[in-house]
This record gives C-alpha cells, sequence and structure tokens, in this order.
C-alpha cells in the first residue's frame, strides 16, 4: 500500500466499502454470528433499513446517536445506518453505569440511544427508568434483546424501531472529514474525552493495517475485541472491510468461546491484548486452530515470556505488535512482516503508510537520533479532535496536524519504534487505558476521604490493576471494602481500585501536590 493509497481511503467511509462490496461481490460473507451470516449484501441492505428507521424518528445529518451493547449485527448495522445519513454515532460500554451513561450523553448531546435491555446481568431498562430525568437530551430509546422494553416515554424494541421506517430517499453515504464516531477516553483532568473520529479517518487507519497485516478477501478476522474500542471498530471490523473479509462476530472475549470459535470459524487472524493471549494460551490445545496466521497482540508491549507460549499455542503463526489509539483511529505503528523475536521484544514496530513519527523534547524540539522523547504522530486517520472541548483539543492536537500521544519513545534510524513509557499518568488494565484523576476526584468525595491518590501497579495477568492510597479525614474511619463498593456503583468495572490502602499522610511537594512517583508499586 502506497500513501497514495491511504490518501485515497482517508476519501472515503465504512458504508461506501460495504456498499462498493455489496455491488462487486454481494455474496460474499461479511459477519458470522451466532445467529448465521450476514453477507456483504445483507449489511448494505440492513444499514439502508437502519437508516431509513433514523430518518423516521428525526435523526439527521450532524445529530449524535448513542448506542450500548455487547458486539452484535445490530452494532455494526447501526454503525452503518448512521454513515448512511451522516449522523455521528457515539460508542458507550456496556459496562459503564449511571455517572458515565450520564456524562457522555449528556456531553456528547446524543438525541437517541440503542442499549441492550440486559448485559453482563446488568438491567439497563431499570437504570434507564431511574434516570430518564438526568438525561434530558435523549429523546428516545430502543432497546435490543427485550420484546417488552416499550413505554410510553419513548423507548421502543429494536423490531420495532425498524418497523417505524417510511420510505425515503437516502443521502449519499458520508465520506472523508464527516464526524463518524465519538468514542470516549478517559481523560487526565477525570472528565472522559470524546475523540471524534472522522469517516475517512477511519478508513485510512483500517488501510494500513489491512495492508501491514496482508489481508485478503479469504481472510476470517475473530472479532471478539469491542466494537466501542478502536481494536474491535477498527482494527477488526473496518480492516475486514477493506480487504473484503469476514469477521467472526463475538459478543465479547471469553478464552474458551473465543478459542472455540476460531477454531469452528477457521480464523485466520486474532486481534487482542496481551491479557487476553495470556488466558487464551493455556486452553489452545486441543483444538484445531491451523488456519490461524497472524496473532496482533496491541495495548501493551508484548513479554518473550509470553511471546514463547503464543508461539507453541498457535504453532508457525507470525505475532506482530500493535501500537494505536483513539485519537489515531486505531494502530499506526504495527510490526513488520520480517520482525523476528528480538524486535518484538524490544520494539512496537515501525510505521504503517501513510503515518509520520517523530520524536520530540519537552520543549517540542526536534530529540537527539537514538534519545527518549514524547511519540508524536501525524496521518490521515488522526481525530478531528475532542467533542466540544477546545482546550483538550488544542493540548493534543498539535499545529501541522501532529497528534502528541504522551508515550515516551525512541526512534531508531531504520524506523522501529521503542517505547519507553508513559509521560501520562495512565496505566493499562487488561488493554483498558485508566486516568487515575477520574477515579481520584469521586473517591475524595466520599464521606471521610481527605485526601486520595490512585496510582497503576504491576499485574501478572492485567498488566497493570490501581492501587488507591486514602488519607481519612479526622475522625473519620475510612473502610476499603467501602470505597471499592461505592467506586463499582459508579463506574466500570476495570477503573475500580483493586488495593484500597488507608495512610495516615501522603509524601507532598512543596507546592502541596502529592508525589506519586515515591508511592510504593511492589
Amino acid at each position: 500500500m502506497t500513501d497514495e493509497q491511504v490518501r485515497n481511503a482517508a476519501a472515503s467511509g465504512i458504508a461506501e466499502v460495504i456498499a462498493r462490496h455489496a455491488q462487486a461481490s454481494p455474496d460474499r460473507p461479511f459477519l458470522i454470528t451466532g445467529d448465521g451470516r450476514l453477507s456483504y449484501r445483507d449489511a448494505d441492505e440492513g444499514a439502508r433499513d437502519v437508516a431509513a428507521a433514523l430518518l423516521a424518528a428525526g435523526i439527521r445529518d450532524g445529530d449524535r446517536v448513542a448506542v450500548a451493547a455487547p458486539n452484535c449485527a445490530e452494532w455494526i448495522l447501526l454503525w452503518l445506518g448512521t454513515a448512511r445519513i451522516g449522523a455521528v454515532l457515539v460508542t458507550l460500554n456496556v459496562v459503564y453505569r449511571e455517572q458515565e451513561f450520564e456524562y457522555m450523553l449528556g456531553q456528547s448531546g446524543a438525541r437517541l440511544l440503542v442499549c441492550s435491555a440486559h448485559a453482563r446481568g446488568h438491567d439497563f431498562v431499570a437504570m434507564l427508568d431511574g434516570m430518564r430525568d438526568r438525561i434530558p437530551g435523549v429523546e428516545r430509546i430502543v432497546y435490543l434483546g427485550e420484546e417488552g422494553a416499550a413505554d410510553e416515554a419513548g423507548a421502543a424494541t429494536w423490531q420495532g424501531f425498524l418497523a417505524g421506517a417510511a420510505e425515503a430517499a437516502l443521502p449519499g453515504p458520508a465520506t472523508g472529514t464527516a464526524p463518524a464516531v465519538i468514542l470516549y477516553t478517559s481523560g487526565t483532568t477525570g472528565a472522559p474525552k470524546g475523540a471524534v473520529l472522522t469517516h475517512g479517518g477511519i478508513m485510512a487507519s483500517a488501510a494500513g493495517e489491512a495492508a501491514r497485516f496482508e489481508l485478503t478477501r479469504d481472510d476470517v478476522i475473530l472479532g471478539h475485541m469491542p466494537l466501542n474500542h478502536v481494536g474491535g471498530l477498527t482494527c477488526t471490523v473496518a480492516s475486514a472491510a477493506v480487504a473484503g473479509a469476514a469477521v467472526a462476530l463475538l459478543p465479547g472475549f471469553h478464552p474458551e468461546q473465543s478459542l472455540d470459535a476460531a477454531a469452528r470459524t477457521r480464523a485466520t487472524l486474532l486481534v487482542g491484548v496481551p491479557t487476553m493471549y495470556s488466558l487464551m494460551v493455556d486452553g489452545a490445545g486441543g483444538r484445531d486452530l491451523s488456519a490461524v496466521r497472524l496473532c496482533v497482540v496491541g495495548g501493551a508491549n508484548l513479554e518473550p515470556a509470553l511471546a514463547e507460549r503464543m508461539r507453541e499455542a498457535f504453532a508457525g503463526t507470525r505475532i506482530a505488535n500493535l501500537y494505536g489509539a483513539s485519537e489515531a483511529s486505531g494502530a499506526c505503528i504495527v510490526s513488520a512482516p520480517g520482525d523476528g523475536p528480538e524486535l518484538l521484544r524490544t520494539s512496537i514496530g515501525t510505521p504503517l503508510d501513510g503515518v509520520e513519527v517523530r520524536i520530540v523534547t519537552p520543549d517540542g524540539a526536534p530529540a537527539a537520533p537514538g534519545a527518549d522523547g514524547e511519540l508524536q504522530v501525524r496521518a490521515p486517520s488522526v481525530a478531528a479532535g475532542y467533542w466540544d472541548m477546545p482546550e483538550a483539543t488544542a493540548a493534543a492536537f498539535l499545529p501541522g496536524g501532529w497528534l502528541a500521544t504522551g508515550d515516551v519513545a525512541t526512534l531508531a534510524d531504520d524506523g522501529h519504534v521503542t517505547l519507553r513509557g508513559r509521560l501520562k499518568e495512565m496505566y493499562v488494565r487488561g488493554g483498558y487505558n485508566v486516568y487515575p484523576a477520574e477515579v481520584e476526584n469521586f473517591v475524595g468525595g466520599l464521606p471521610g476521604v481527605a485526601m486520595v491518590a490512585v496510582v497503576g501497579v504491576p499485574s501478572e495477568l492485567y498488566g497493570e490493576t490501581g492501587r488507591a492510597f486514602v488519607v481519612p479525614a479526622p475522625g473519620a474511619e475510612v473502610v476499603p471494602e467501602e470505597v471499592r463498593e461505592r467506586c463499582r456503583s459508579a463506574f466500570a468495572a476495570y477503573k475500580v481500585p483493586d488495593e484500597v490502602i488507608v495512610v495516615d499522610s501522603l509524601p507532598l511537594t512543596p507546592a502541596g501536590k502529592i508525589r506519586k512517583a515515591v508511592l510504593p508499586r511492589d
């Protein structure tokens, strides 16, 4: 793939790509689910049906439509349907709870929400019924998987929603720099930021990934990464669409379920974070996984011990590191096809076609060759900024089209990039980014809490987990498990500190800031 081809991809959009395949190879499988197969023609027709239903509901170009559901065909059809009319999809995680829903729905200005009635044991119907007055901008809720979810307050089932569509002339699919998706990533200030991914940005990243993955129409990608994450959205679905390949779609990740599906569907490519592979390798024996030719590892550096276990479990497969970000619409650096074990251990790879990288010092000057500095990237895939957050946008999206990643890296003469660490306090728990400030702001507001600091600590299973140091207010008692329980009611499970340690004081700088660097992480 050339830079020109990536630029061409940046002028397109997902709905346009699906429609093109529907014309050229209508019966080619696009989605393989537990309910059967959807061809590219099925997907294109389904997208048109959803688009008509959105228009009937009053959704127009630029309006925001939110979705919160496990991976499913309806999720993807909604994405395609919003793309057909120029609406913007707001992607929420089903592990989010009230505080996160209220903020993200309100901040994005979503007018319609498509949500699972129940997921992972949680009753979203009851939750949303109880918070209707806190999400006044949401005019209608559409529930998946619940025939009796319709009510007088404007809720409907997915089937009822589609049945309400009327004959309508659809506009051409949105493409290029038009906003496609608002994908929330936690912010260092405690407020989640909605990265605005464009149609062309997603497809540019997908095109670069498809080329580096050497995807063809005969490939089947296992779709167990969440669709509200670029690992599922871009690295799986959009990259498959670029090549005319298929996605074996699963509701989510479970090691046994994923391995069974990989064997049953003859999956050729797996995408996951180290934690997922760590849980899969021990159960890989006894299944025919001979079709797997590539294992892509994103979210963290691949440890040598895990790499060796993967080579044993998936014999003969190529292993590749992947570095990306929500703000880059997906991957921007991936291991080259010829990278051997030593490069996999020391480098995250080389920039994809169409991607430029640079290493800069704290004052923004170019770092000396081989020296540490902040990794910055420039590419057609870089997002358009953060939704309605001009200051945060200016801090990360720099003049000249450069994205400040906040990661420290070095750049070798041959183009390989090595990560050294993070400028930010963010830690990654099981592939999910956690920003301590968001949790600290909540815990610091609990009764009896005077001060709190949250840091990431090493974990064999999750890569990193959260440890909260809490200073009680004078005369107050703080019970660690009660703090964790309050966090569980407010946040997704991966944000809840795995440890809460009650301390008498926290180390401070002369200016009164907490010195997190000296807090114990052993």
